[in-house]
């Protein structure tokens, strides 16, 4: 099963009916490595035209530029990274980072990763993973030019964190998914259900996992850039069942998530979930986690 038609039609059972959209460019000021008013400035100075994300602190939408906003001076000394709008949310959902031991499963290519070390200011330790070789020097590119200084890179596939034998305060888990045709203009021709339920059983694989290596009164930020239910709140559904986790009310953008699934009825905490549709951001999907006996 797969196809535009076939697509659009879930997406209206779930109450979203679709629209060709084009997500604005962001970008997010790194705190760390400048002051955000003198950058703001600057790239004004320049002809780039920004726009305050109303629901971010550092975030904002490039209106306008007359260049690439990766070849500016600024990006190449660290003082901001791009960054799209949505997936500048997970980050900033766990509770006090400062002098934390974080593990950030998959992160290439750094987005998430510098913003944690800013949100932490360069204190504690991140554990950043990727299963991907290749991605590594990229991941480790990202977080020199940022200044980050408190992160180690492991290649490492996210269902094997065990094997650092660490325990984890906080860990993020913005697991690789489907995606979305909002990123993605080929997406409903090379998209099948079966990719789906395939990416959503290796997302319960790392979920399975990061609850091994999270510390009594942990918690975990789980995120995707998928519209599927199956990678969304399906699996955050079989987590509360199967691996004694419950969600966490955050407080971000987005509607609260779909507690009923084609007719399938979910935990009633699921909702505290939040579900981006495409529009000025890409579709997006977000929650915290935490052990259910968690005092």
């Amino acid at each position: 099963m797969s196809g535009k038609e076939f697509f659009v039609n879930r997406y209206e059972k779930l109450g979203w009916k679709y629209e060709d959209v084009v997500p604005k460019q962001a970008i997010r000021i790194n705190i760390m490595n400048a002051d955000e008013t003198r950058v703001v400035k600057r790239l004004e100075s320049l002809g780039i035209e920004l726009e305050r994300v109303p629901f971010l602190e550092h975030g904002y939408w490039v209106s306008k530029t007359k260049f690439s906003i990766g070849v500016a001076t600024e990006y190449l000394l660290g003082y901001y990274s791009i960054q799209e709008a949505a997936a500048q949310i997970p980050a900033t959902l766990f509770s006090e980072l400062k002098d934390k031991t974080v593990l950030d499963a998959c992160a290439a290519p750094g987005g998430k990763t510098v913003q944690l070390a800013n949100l932490m200011q360069n204190t504690g330790a991140i554990i950043a993973l990727d299963v991907e070789k290749v991605r590594l020097a990229a991941l480790a590119n990202h977080l020199e030019r940022c200044s980050v200084t408190n992160t180690i890179v492991y290649h490492l596939d996210a269902r094997k964190a065990s094997q650092l034998k660490t325990k984890f305060d906080h860990i993020l888990l913005d697991v690789p998914c489907s995606g979305n045709f909002a990123a993605d203009k080929d997406w409903f021709k090379r998209r099948t259900i079966k990719d789906v339920e395939r990416n959503a059983e290796l997302q319960r694989e790392i979920l399975a996992e990061a609850t091994k290596v999270l510390k009594d009164g942990g918690e975990i930020v789980y995120s995707t850039c998928s519209l599927e239910p199956e990678e969304n709140e399906l699996n955050i559904n079989w987590a509360i069942k199967e691996l004694n986790l419950k969600v966490e009310k955050v407080n971000c953008y987005g509607e609260r998530a779909k507690t009923n699934i084609f007719g399938k009825q979910l935990d009633n905490s699921v909702a505290d979930c939040r579900r981006i549709w495409p529009g000025t951001t890409q579709g997006f999907f977000v929650c915290k986690l935490k052990r259910a006996n968690a005092l």
